[in-house]
Parts: structure tokens; C-alpha cells; sequence
């Protein structure tokens, strides 16, 4: 329980001191979305560049990943129905609904919760590796094409694989698998930019709840709930069924896929509506009320089906 805890303290101090930078104004009135073009172009890059650089390929491929994989689908082909056939959302509401719904916090707090509650941090690589690998090139596709216009879905996916994030996922991936050693006059440095996402991130998305309540902007509540309690009630449910039943899995590795599926909402999708100026206000509430709410769910798993 430490663990977790102190997992969770990492994250809230550098989010209470983006608040409180927003709150006494210290960067100006753009600087949350100067920072948020910060991470997404440059610090991100280099921050998946060393994860799946430094993991182990066993552990990336491991049966984690098919079982988190199948749960995060569950999660969004649910979401992505009631929203587009029930509430007739559009499309870019309805995407970023779903990315709140299913896409979990692998790095920021996926990292420190592996680390302190696992017992190991590489837990969290394979959904890293998923969402970086394989959502984050369709969700980067899917949204240069609604904020572009473009309908010819080909140059959409093209452009995607210029984009900084996807470069750099895909480069640390093939330093994984090719077993290259990248020397320390190389790493360090690469190693130095990207330990400064993670904090700049929650510094950004702590300077957005300024002057700020959750759950207020008219036609978004419904939305925020809807995701956050398919977040953090709805995809460790279906983790568990699904590791559990239909890939075999028990004991710690049950208990891995649950812990993976129960993390909040990665703060990249706030990034996103950042950077595409799409579902933002949707995103940021339930990035904070699963980032709050999935602490007494991760408990719960831990005494249920932690050793």
C-alpha cells in the first residue's frame, strides 16, 4: 500500500504545482499550451524513445499485452456506441470520449505504480508499447484528418508517421528488438530531455484546473462520467474476465493486467485536445476524477488479488 501511495504522491505534488504556477499566473496567460506543445513535439519523442528503448522485448510481448489490448477495445467499441448511436456525438468528441474511456496512464503514473506496486516498472511496457505502436498512430490519423479535413485516409496515416511521438516509438521499438547498445554519450543526454516529460505534463495538465470545476461546461458532464466509469470500474472488470477467461492468466499476472487496466487516463489524451483543439474540457475532467477515483480501485485490487 506504501508503494502505491507513493506512486500516486509523485504525481499529485507535480500537479498541485501546476495549479498552483496557474493559479499566481507565473507563466502567462498561454503557458499551459506552450507547455503542451512542448511535450507533445519534443519531450514526449525522447521520453518513448528511452521506455521502449530500455525494455525488455520478452515483457513487451509478453501475454500482457493481447489481454490489455482486448480490454482497452471492450472499453472503446463501448464508449464509441453510446456516444456516436445513443448521443450522436461527433466524431471528434466521440474519438477523444473513448481514448478518455480506454487509454490508461501508462508512463506518468503507469511507471511509479509498476514500480511500487508490482515490483517492477517494465510492467507497464506493454501498454506502452501498444498505445504508442498501435493507437497512438490511428488516434493521430483519426484526428489530423477531422482538424485537416482531409478524407483521403491514406495521407492522413502517412502524415502520422512524421510526427515526433510516433518517430520516436518507433525508433526506441527497433533498438529493443535489433538488441542495439545505444553508448551513455548518446543516452544520457536523450535520457536527460525525457525525464522531463512526465513532469512538465502533469505541470501543464495541473495549470489547466485553475479557475477551473469538473463537471460544470454544459454537454460534457454526461460524456466525463460515462468515461471515467468505464476507466476505472468498467476496463478492470473486463481485464479480469477477459485474462482471466479467455487468455488463462492468474495469480501475478492476473493481477498485472487488472492493476494496468485500473490506471487513470493517460495525460497524452489531454495532449491531444491540447494540440487538436478537440474534447478538451472532456478530457481534462476525467483525467482528474480517474486520476482520484482509481486510488481506491487499485487498493482493491491489491488486497484481492495481490500475493
Amino acid at each position: 500500500m506504501t508503494g502505491a501511495l507513493t506512486g500516486f504522491a509523485v504525481v499529485g505534488v507535480a500537479i498541485l504545482t501546476g495549479y498552483v504556477i496557474g493559479r499566481i499566473g507565473l507563466l502567462g496567460e498561454n503557458g499551459g499550451a506552450v507547455l503542451g506543445r512542448l511535450s507533445f513535439f519534443v519531450l514526449n519523442p525522447f521520453l518513448m524513445f528511452v521506455v521502449l528503448s530500455d525494455a525488455d522485448v520478452a515483457m513487451l510481448f509478453s501475454s500482457l499485452l493481447p489481454a490489455s489490448a482486448a480490454a482497452a477495445a471492450v472499453i472503446f467499441v463501448v464508449y464509441g456506441l453510446i456516444a456516436k448511436l445513443a448521443w450522436r456525438r461527433k466524431w471528434g468528441d466521440t474519438v477523444m470520449g473513448a481514448l478518455s474511456a480506454g487509454q490508461v496512464n501508462g508512463n506518468n503514473v503507469g511507471l511509479p505504480i509498476s514500480t511500487y506496486l508490482l515490483g517492477n516498472a517494465a510492467y507497464s511496457a506493454p501498454i506502452i508499447l501498444m498505445q504508442q505502436i498501435a493507437l497512438t498512430p490511428i488516434t493521430l490519423a483519426v484526428l489530423d484528418a477531422i482538424s485537416s479535413g482531409e478524407t483521403r485516409w491514406w495521407r492522413a496515416i502517412a502524415r502520422v508517421f512524421r510526427n515526433p511521438m510516433v518517430i520516436g516509438s518507433l525508433l526506441g521499438l527497433a533498438v529493443a528488438l535489433t538488441g542495439i547498445e545505444v553508448p551513455p554519450i548518446v543516452h544520457e543526454p536523450i535520457s536527460l530531455v525525457a525525464n522531463a516529460a512526465v513532469p512538465v505534463i502533469l505541470i501543464s495538465f495541473g495549470m489547466s484546473l485553475h479557475g477551473q470545476r469538473v463537471l460544470t461546461a454544459k454537454g460534457t458532464r454526461r460524456d466525463a462520467l460515462l468515461a471515467t466509469a468505464l476507466k476505472i470500474v468498467g476496463m478492470p472488470i473486463a481485464a479480469y474476465l477477459l485474462g482471466r477467461f479467455a487468455f488463462g492468466l492468474d495469480g501475478h499476472a492476473l493481477y498485472v493486467v487488472v492493476v494496468l487496466a485500473a490506471l487513470p487516463t493517460a495525460q497524452n489524451v489531454f495532449n491531444y485536445a491540447q494540440r487538436y483543439g478537440v474534447g478538451y474540457v472532456l478530457s481534462r475532467d476525467t483525467v482528474f476524477l480517474t486520476t482520484l477515483g482509481c486510488v481506491p480501485v487499485l487498493f482493491a485490487a491489491a488486497l484481492l488479488l495481490g500475493s
